[in-house]
């Protein structure tokens, strides 16, 4: 029998019955609910009795299947190995590498760690304009039998001066008291400046609650257990277009949540290891002010030594998007996409760090592509990111470029 059948087995005699579904539900929801203890646990973890197990026995098991399974669907195998029992997940988180190290996906705290330096983790992205939903997939193109891996899932949002994008884990709940809310994009009137908001602090200590003034949700959008922070992790900034639409779109995008130094030879970026848990304590609330929600800008020039633990080290990562050039026998603007893109769209771009000539950082990585986004048939669009953004940071850029923008086209 192979590992993954041992591990299917071990997880139906601790359900107590015989799933009719082993091999369904393998994208989004399926995903969040095998991992729901690694978002927001509200009960004791209850131990069974393969917690009794040889620690050298389950780590070889969970090593074997952890390499043998190396893409989804099948790597489902890894989830229920963390879903077993409190020792097995720990066991399981161990043993499990960072897309960083790695370049894989498993848990959902992946979506919110640093890409791989290397080769990037390639995606597509899925529109459907009768819902204005926007889902994110794991994989190069859409497959026939429609068991993509689905990453995330955003929800336009129409607001009489603003559009909001709200990211999910899954594609059926986007309300913001939910523990599968992620963050959101928010634009200004005009749509040429877009911020990302992010859910979650960049580290455990980035945020005193206690010592900040800060503004909540209505307590009928949000659980009473549940601190709803809103976190600026970064801005795109979309430029006038003189030539109008014979011109590409100009952006930039200031990473608010990655220092400069990360892309620098021996650089780090921060690497969340998991997301924020419902607390039952009662602690006293920040001031409350009604209308807007909170808001806490983690640029350095805003951070204050005595609330925060300061986060970055030195400015903030800018990127810019990479200038295409002109093709006298296409007459169009063009990028190299490397096959990945298909379709010309004036929402085609690719982002390359824009970095200060006095900095020690080299002329290949100033050059490398850190995000790309095209399409590549009727409302599907490929979208391709590596070190330093996250999964998450890259979503957003790609969706602020599905919002019409009346000053720059």
């Amino acid at each position: 029998m192979s590992f993954k059948g041992i591990v299917r087995d071990l997880k139906e005699i601790k359900d107590g019955r015989r799933s009719t579904s082993k091999r369904e539900g393998i994208e989004g929801k399926h995903w969040l609910n095998k991992n729901r203890s690694h978002i927001a646990p509200s009960k004791p973890i209850q131990q069974g009795h393969w917690a009794n197990l040889p620690p050298e026995l389950l780590v070889d098991i969970i090593r074997r299947v952890e390499e043998s399974e190396t893409s989804w669907p099948a790597r489902t195998a890894v989830v229920f190995c963390a879903s077993v029992c409190k020792s097995w997940r720990d066991i399981t988180k161990e043993i499990v590498k960072t897309p960083e190290e790695c370049g894989r996906l498993t848990f959902p705290i992946s979506l919110k760690q640093p890409g791989p330096r290397d080769a990037p983790i390639q995606c597509f992205i899925k529109r459907d304009r009768s819902t204005s939903t926007y889902c994110l997939y794991f994989g190069l193109t859409p497959s026939e039998d429609e068991s993509d891996k689905l990453l995330l899932a955003a929800k336009k949002i129409r607001r009489a001066t603003s559009m909001n994008f709200v990211i999910s884990l899954v594609a059926d709940d986007f309300s913001r008291g939910s523990n599968t809310y992620v963050g959101r994009l928010r634009s200004n009137f005009l749509g040429t400046k877009f911020t990302t908001y992010d859910c979650q602090p960049l580290n455990d200590a980035a945020v005193q609650h206690n010592s900040w003034s800060s503004r909540r949700f209505h307590t009928s959008q949000v659980s009473p257990r549940l601190h709803a922070y809103n976190y600026s992790v970064a801005t795109i900034s979309y430029e006038l277009n003189v030539l109008r639409p014979r011109g590409p779109r100009r952006m930039n995008c200031f990473m608010n949540s990655i220092s400069v130094s990360s892309i620098q030879e021996g650089g780090t970026a921060l690497m969340p290891t998991s997301f924020p848990q419902c607390s039952d304590e009662k602690s006293s609330p920040p001031p409350v002010s009604e209308g807007k929600d909170s808001v806490i800008n983690f640029s350095s020039r805003s951070l204050s030594s005595s609330s925060f633990s300061r986060p970055l080290s030195g400015e903030p990562l800018v990127l810019k998007n990479k200038a295409p050039r002109w093709h006298e026998q296409l007459q169009c603007w063009c990028l190299n996409f490397k096959g990945r893109v298909t379709v010309a769209s004036v929402k085609n771009f690719q982002l390359v760090a824009a970095v200060d000539p006095s900095l020690n950082i080299s002329a290949a990585e100033q050059e490398k592509v850190i995000l790309q986004f095209g399409k590549i048939g009727k409302d599907i669009f490929t979208m391709d990111y590596r070190y330093p953004l996250t999964a998450f940071q890259a979503f957003s850029i790609c969706l602020s470029s599905f919002h019409s923008k009346p000053a720059c086209e």
